[in-house]
């Protein structure tokens, strides 16, 4: 793994380019993969020419596009009466599961949802002799929940979504994903979403799914806001449908940055590090530190515990691409570096890791201390791992609650709060010109 010195210009100019998200070395094959454009339209399209297409056929045609996309991309001969997962099917997941994943997914269910129940908002009204105000929040009626297929089907992410539009009160959860030819969607999937709550699962999927879900057809209701993870084509068809519906964001590859002082055993900090690199090519995983030896006794690990791992290829393309351990030359400038790179998971690696929380500004979550490591916010600890990538942890928060929430500000006037607010308010209004507004409030004056 490469090591780069901050004091080095020509280390820091790779160095910015990891901040811009820009890969060290760009991968050999790296989107040479086949497009399926021509198959289906019988031309080669761009993806955000496809996904445009796809949108507005089923806007239009409905349920006849979206089964018509879920035969020719998928190879499942979808219909309305064979998309909607029935209690058989989730019965029959349920019976061949086994009793430590059972364990765990229950674990991890009753920790998130103890953790979203902690942040749900109160309303609040406050009154006083001239007014009353307040504030109340109310749940969206009906989320969406994309889940990836195939190998791509993560039952962790299905809980992180299902369960804080659940706790909001959402009245209803209907979760997507897409299945082959035999109609089998994954069993932990399916018993993620039963154990969560999920209220509808269908067996649709790619752009034509979230399609639906914004537009509604026949067999697939409208729905209000949609969640959940996906490719190149979900994404662009989540960001086509963003104002028909509400949407949680345009996610881009997982990252890591791993502060460290140096103190904590260089094997734990590149196991941390490959646990990110592993998610797939594009992956970042950081690590910054102030001591030369520890950087090269990490980059050794790193090596070492690649020949382990089952994703070998993709963890070693992920760390050569995008990976680096960055020497700066103390600790402040390390949490320079990581405020500036704002990553979606921040790992502290050091003995007083919780004095070195009020210098960091930003990021998705923040992982505190040795025995931290950023899988347990994956999984079972609580916190939800749907959080801000490239960057956009500078202004973003991760999915929560209030993602499922709607504020209401609420206002009553009283009477003595009509006479003194009643003359400032009608300047106001007539100095941008709306006289209408002005007179509302005069009428109530008596003038």
């Amino acid at each position: 793994m490469r090591i780069l010195n901050h004091s080095n210009s020509k280390d820091r100019k790779a160095i910015e380019k990891l901040i811009r998200r820009e890969p060290l070395i760009v991968l050999k094959g790296a989107g040479s993969r086949a497009s399926l454009t021509k198959k289906v339209f019988g031309r080669e399209l761009t993806p955000e020419q496809a996904v445009d297409r796809i949108v507005e056929d089923v806007h239009k045609k409905g349920d006849s596009a979206l089964f018509s996309y879920s035969r020719k991309l998928d190879g499942f001969a979808a219909s309305a009466k064979n998309i909607r997962v029935t209690k058989s099917e989730i019965q029959q997941a349920l019976n061949h599961l086994e009793f430590p994943l059972e364990v765990a997914l229950k674990t991890a269910i009753r920790n998130v949802r103890a953790f979203h129940t902690k942040e749900k908002p109160s309303r609040w009204f406050h009154n006083s002799p001239q007014m009353a105000i307040g504030q109340r929040w109310t749940p969206i009626d009906r989320v969406g929940l994309y889940v990836p297929g195939g190998l791509a089907a993560y039952p962790s992410s299905v809980i992180m979504n299902v369960i804080p539009a659940k706790v909001a009160g959402a009245k209803q959860v209907i979760l997507v994903t897409p299945v082959k030819k035999d109609g089998k969607v994954n069993p932990i999937v399916l018993a993620a979403a039963y154990f969560a709550g999920a209220d509808v699962i269908l067996k649709i999927g790619g752009a034509q799914a979230i399609a639906a879900l914004a537009y509604g057809t026949k067999s697939v209701p409208a729905v209000d806001k949609i969640t959940g993870p996906g490719n190149l084509f979900v994404a662009l068809a989540k960001r086509r449908v963003f104002g028909q519906v509400g949407i949680d964001g345009f996610p881009g590859p997982s990252e890591v940055l791993i502060l460290a002082d140096g103190t904590v055993a260089a094997a734990w900090a590149a196991a941390d590090l490959l646990a990110q690199a592993e998610h797939d090519e594009m992956a970042m995983p950081l690590l910054a530190t102030y001591s030369a030896s520890y950087a090269k006794e990490v980059a050794k690990e790193v090596e070492l515990q690649l020949e382990m791992l089952e994703r070998e290829q993709i963890a070693a393309d992920s760390i050569k691409s995008r990976g680096a351990i960055i020497l700066v030359k103390n600790r402040k400038q390390a949490e320079e570096f990581s405020n500036r790179f704002a990553p979606e998971h921040l790992e502290i690696l050091a003995k007083d890791a919780r004095n070195w929380l009020p210098d960091l500004r930003h990021a998705g979550a923040i992982f505190i201390g040795p025995c931290t490591p950023e899988a347990f916010g994956d999984y079972t600890a609580g916190t939800n791992h749907v959080l801000p990538t490239g960057g956009t942890a500078r202004f973003s928060s991760g999915l929560s609650v209030f993602d499922f929430l709607k504020r209401t500000n609420m206002l009553e006037m009283k009477k003595p709060g009509l006479k003194a607010l009643g003359k400032p308010t009608v300047d106001f209004a007539e100095e941008e010109g709306l006289g209408a507004h002005a007179q509302s409030v005069m009428f109530r004056l008596g003038k």
